[in-house]
């Protein structure tokens, strides 16, 4: 009786789990499309979810670190902070999210991660302030992740989500600076006035 009690739970965080992802997919997607309306729509779907998969393992908590759980409830922090960094709204916290430390911890690598297609967009449209402060958004998440130094075991492989971050960071970092460059040049070109035939 009590393995079948657990499998039920297990199932029912399983599939929960699942759709709470699909649901943070989809907010990521658009949130990057900037249809802020939806993400949150989105966000309050997921957040049903996980609170169907919380209510299944209450009293298993063999089953609430299996795995699935943590997975959705990251890709939960990640679906909001990408929101708020994009849309320029508070942040919220792990308590608000209701999500452990390290899976918040790891969706705000992910959320910082996913700014350099918002950062190529702006850029694109030839938007530079606005990218240029989303790379210091990018850049002060990781400054505040490298700091964060405890065992992977207890920070759900914070390190290596921050390693790939660095990564994203600096071919970002790279990419701004060109176009940063590229414009001042060009204003400089601009500005030059025509030397008059003699």
């Amino acid at each position: 009786d009590v393995l079948e009690e657990k499998h039920r739970a297990r199932e029912i965080t399983y599939n929960a789990s699942l759709r709470a992802i699909r649901a943070c997919a989809s907010v990521i997607r658009a949130v990057h499309r900037r249809e802020f309306l939806a993400a949150r729509e989105l966000i309050a779907e997921a957040a049903a979810f996980l609170a169907e998969a919380d209510a299944a393992i209450d009293g298993h908590h063999d089953v609430r670190y299996g795995g699935s759980l943590h997975d959705a409830k990251k890709e939960f922090a990640e679906a909001n902070l990408t929101l708020a960094f994009v849309a320029g709204q508070p942040i919220p916290g792990a308590e608000e999210l209701r999500v452990e430390t390290p899976a918040y911890l790891n969706g705000m690598a992910e959320a910082a991660s996913e700014l350099r297609r918002q950062v190529l967009d702006c850029l694109r449209r030839g938007e530079l302030d606005e990218a240029e402060n989303l790379l210091a958004v990018m850049d002060d998440v990781y400054t505040v992740l490298i700091t964060i130094d405890f065992p992977e075991a207890l920070t759900g492989g914070l390190r290596r989500a921050s390693d790939a971050l660095r990564g994203v960071l600096e071919r970002t970092r790279g990419d701004v600076t060109n176009a940063l460059v590229m414009a001042r040049m060009q204003t400089a070109i601009e500005g030059e006035s025509p030397t008059p035939d003699r």
